[in-house]
Parts: structure tokens; C-alpha cells; sequence
């Protein structure tokens, strides 16, 4: 085994943020990403209220990032962690709360604003193709 001390690694310096902007670094893909990491979790938390809609004392999870997402983007970060939560809506005589309707519409709209967010992270990935062509 190789016992020689490592060296920290450090990015090549054609892709260091330091002394400029770097494409990665930005808000807004910083942000997308964010978002698509927000949704992820969503659609999991779905899929597990779902699964247990007929556990008794289940209370479904919410997610919530958006706020917490538009305040990081007009700070300059664009960079949240998502947060899951029991839902507080009333329960069933079972003291499950999870409403198959309320989850497939709110599975339904994760489903097109992930869309979204990825047609806008490959938006910003086709920009940077061409812009590596034509340098």
C-alpha cells in the first residue's frame, strides 16, 4: 500500500472558478439542479405515500424546497437541500391521511416541472457544445 502523503486534489486550471465565472458555478445551473434534486425527492415521497395508503397511522410526507430555492437563487446561491415533512391534513378513522387523488395530480405536476428542469439543464448543456465548437 502506498503510504506517501496525497496532494489535495484540485481542479486543471482551465476549469478552476477561480478568477472567473465557471459554467458549473453559475446560479442558475446551481439552481436547476437544486430543483431536480427537490423533484427527485417528491416523486419518491409519492411513491411512498402511495404505497402505504392503506397502512394504518401512515401520514403522508410533503416536500418542500421552492421557497427556500427562489430565496437562495435571489441571494446568489441557488444551492438548497430539500426538506421532507408529515403532512398535517386530516386523517382517515385509520389516522392515514394519504388522498390517492391529491398524490396522482401532485405526482402528475413533479412529473412536468422535472421535465422542465431538465430540458433547461440540457438547454445550457447544447449552449455550451456550441460554444466549444466554435472556439
Amino acid at each position: 500500500m502506498d503510504r506517501s502523503p496525497r496532494r489535495p486534489r484540485t481542479r486543471p486550471s482551465h476549469l478552476s472558478s477561480q478568477g472567473g465565472s465557471h459554467v458549473f458555478d453559475s446560479v442558475s445551473f446551481v439552481a436547476l439542479n437544486s430543483a431536480l434534486d427537490g423533484l427527485s425527492l417528491r416523486q419518491r415521497v409519492i411513491a411512498d405515500n402511495v404505497a402505504n395508503i392503506q397502512t394504518p397511522g401512515f401520514l403522508a410526507g410533503r416536500v418542500a424546497f421552492e421557497d427556500s430555492l427562489a430565496a437562495a437563487v435571489a441571494g446568489g446561491s441557488g444551492a438548497v437541500t430539500p426538506s421532507v415533512a408529515r403532512s398535517l391534513e386530516p386523517t382517515r378513522e385509520d389516522g392515514n391521511n394519504v388522498n390517492l387523488d391529491a398524490e396522482t395530480l401532485l405526482n402528475v405536476d413533479t412529473q412536468l416541472r422535472y421535465q422542465l428542469a431538465t430540458q433547461a439543464v440540457d438547454g445550457q448543456f447544447s449552449s455550451l457544445r456550441v460554444a466549444m465548437r466554435t472556439s
